[in-house]
């Protein structure tokens, strides 16, 4: 089958959960040595991998159809893109991550106008210029590549600003956070180009689909389990569901089967009361994709 899609894999933090994702949307990703091109079980994908950092400029000119980078790399470069969705997903949480400013724990710096002549160690450098010149406060921006927290530690910088979803890191290096400048998640991303030819567009849709319908997955059980006639209504109406119950009866019995999703933070409350209610034989089973 001809190529129709060249994606793009970032590559680094978060590789291993993009393949995870993918893998759980029906699409395996095999990444052998120290390849750039990886293989996937599609004959009309390409797949590249790509510094998250690089992957918006790669998308914009055309080099990339389609890929997935955060938020925050796509206002860095400012790049053209065409965002096709948000994808909630991470290394750590599974929640979106945190660009802040932080700052030495000991240090009299309490307010973002108190940085004004300051020194501040960051990899995202353009937007945290633009961030500080929208504010008239005139800061020198040094570009880190890497370790940026060390950089206060060792007086080559007064602030960072730094990427953080839990700041265990922050705190770890005696730090603390006084102002968040912006939240960002990963993006799936199209070149615009790309996105107006109909067969790149439909594949582009269908990765779209498939990785929303894996991430919502992440977050609901199946539970299904036996109730006798007479405490049906009971044990239905503790139950939430995406729609309503799925309930059948089961052959020559005044027993019924019923069937819903719910909730992973539901289930362990939620057990002990259907079975109270009179629920039997209750199974929880995980999902692949909810669409």
């Amino acid at each position: 089958m001809e190529k129709i899609l060249k994606l793009g894999i970032p590559k680094g933090s978060l590789q291993d959960a993009t393949v995870n994702l993918f893998k759980r949307s029906g699409w395996k990703i095999s990444v052998e040595g120290r390849s750039y091109f990886p293989d996937i079980n599609d004959d009309s994908i390409e797949c590249a991998l790509c510094r998250a950092q690089e992957m918006s400029i790669n998308v914009e000119s055309g080099v990339i159809d389609a890929g997935l980078t955060g938020l925050d790399w796509i206002a860095e470069h400012e790049s053209d893109v065409h965002v096709v969705t948000n994808l909630v997903y991470s290394k750590v949480s599974n929640r979106p991550a945190r660009w802040v400013i932080a700052v030495a724990n000991d240090s009299s710096i309490k307010t973002l106008e108190d940085l004004a002549g300051k020194t501040i160690s960051t990899e995202l450098v353009k937007f945290t210029t633009r961030f500080f010149k929208e504010r008239n406060i005139n800061v020198n921006v040094k570009f880190s590549w890497g370790a940026t927290e060390a950089k206060i530690v060792s007086g080559l910088a007064d602030a960072i600003v730094e990427i953080t979803e839990t700041e265990s890191t922050i705190r770890a290096h005696n730090l603390r956070v006084i102002h968040e400048m912006m939240q960002t998640n990963t993006q799936l991303i199209a070149n615009k180009k790309a996105w107006e030819n109909t067969l790149k567009r439909e594949k582009i849709e269908q990765i779209a689909m498939l990785l929303q319908g894996a991430l919502l997955a992440e977050k609901l059980v199946g539970i299904k389990m036996n109730v006798p006639e007479n405490k049906i209504a009971k044990v239905v109406s503790l139950l939430p569901s995406l729609n309503a119950p799925t309930i059948a009866s089961l052959y020559n019995s005044d027993w019924y089967s019923v069937e819903s999703i719910v909730d992973t933070g539901l289930v362990r409350d939620l057990v002990p009361k259907l079975l109270k209610a009179g629920a039997e034989g209750i199974i929880e089973y995980p999902l692949n994709k909810v669409l």
